[in-house]
């Protein structure tokens, strides 16, 4: 990594992590980043969710007067998201890498399409904010786990899904499941982070840089992120992810 790469993977990172505090999508700005750089998908992948770990904690911690009153709810789906990150990495881990590089240019298009129709998802769940249920009972909890293997195998868009179950399931205000969602992600993305450091190969001073950039731009997210235009982030994730996308089709 010379220092035009550093540069990139730091400016990136923080914009990750604005955008993970806000939308839930900033794989899409790191990893293809990381790809540009010529760091091969399993080990960019690997690197990119140690990186961002911290991230996460940031904005969870920015989110932190939200949170209160919702230590049942997280300690219910937390174990979900647990379970489910480290089943994820696990799979990344065993899988043959050609599976992973053929399966992650359509888990972007996937995570780009969440991330088009995240304004619809937005307004089903505050129509919904009066008939939801408090906890969502065994499909929800399901639905976070389900998530969780997904976050833990390559976690773009994760914290779209997340919100989109609950405004399916839940009934409380946008923002207190906001700050539930980068509960959860970080969980997710920590306990895939653990797997990956005891077992994997990873690119620590990548995965610094990212650290540092993704923390920052956390804390951003969690302050200022909410009033930057969504519309804007979601075109920028749009359009890099679907670079990538094409780009690794291509080759």
């Amino acid at each position: 990594m010379n220092g035009t790469e550093a540069a990139a993977i730091a400016a990136a990172s923080v914009a990750a992590g604005t955008i993970n505090a806000v939308v839930g999508s900033g794989t899409l700005i790191t990893f293809p980043t990381l790809l540009a750089c010529g760091y091969p998908p399993v080990l960019a992948n690997v690197t990119n969710n140690i990186g961002l770990a911290p991230g996460l904690l940031s904005a969870v911690y920015g989110y932190r007067r939200e949170l209160r009153g919702q230590l049942r709810r997280l300690l219910r789906f937390g174990a979900a998201s647990l379970i489910g990150g480290v089943t994820g990495a696990l799979l990344l881990l065993q899988l043959d890498p050609s599976a992973f590089d053929n399966v992650v240019p359509v888990l972007i298009l996937a995570a780009c399409v969440l991330i088009l129709l995240q304004p619809r998802l937005n307004a089903w769940l505050k129509r919904r904010a009066q008939s939801g249920s408090t906890d969502g009972g065994v499909p929800m909890w399901c639905g976070v786990l389900g998530t969780g293997v997904y976050g833990g195998y390559f976690g773009a868009a994760q914290g779209v899904v997340l919100m989109g179950l609950f405004g399916s399931f839940l009934r409380d205000d946008l923002q207190r499941l906001n700050a539930a969602k980068n509960v959860l992600a970080a969980i997710v993305n920590g306990a895939a982070a653990v797997v990956f450091v005891a077992v994997a190969d990873v690119d620590w001073a990548a995965a610094g840089v990212i650290a540092a950039g993704s923390t920052v731009g956390g804390l951003l997210g969690a302050r200022v992120g909410r009033k930057l235009p969504p519309v804007v982030l979601r075109a920028v994730i749009v359009t890099v992810g679907v670079t990538a996308a094409s780009v690794m089709l291509a080759t």
